[in-house]
């Protein structure tokens, strides 16, 4: 499977078991956040050491209800605390990956 293209492309691939290898750490993050396994989504996301990964690890305590943890998330990725909802936040995220490939 390659690497999507538009956001669109990201949904149909989570229909597979488990993202490809050889996507960046980034993409696969949110690929299992979009299957609803926030605790791997987390693991990946906690290891990236880059504003990406701020970014996603914001996202991810936002979306656990944890307002305090994600608002210094999104101070480290330099992104203020977003007004969209989480599906939204979820589809900008994916979004910047693709295009930054």
């Amino acid at each position: 499977m390659s690497r999507p293209k538009t956001y669109r492309d990201f949904q149909e691939t989570l229909t597979s078991v488990h993202p490809p290898t050889d996507w960046p750490d980034a993409l696969k993050a949110l690929w299992y956040d979009a299957q609803g396994n926030w605790e791997a989504s987390h693991d990946i996301a906690q290891d990236m050491h880059n504003t990406m990964g701020s970014w996603i690890h914001a996202y991810l305590h936002r979306k656990e209800g944890d307002e305090f943890n994600a608002g210094y998330w999104y101070r480290r990725a330099q992104k203020p605390f977003p007004k969209v909802d989480l599906e939204t936040e979820l589809k900008n995220l994916v979004e910047r990956v693709v295009t930054d490939q």
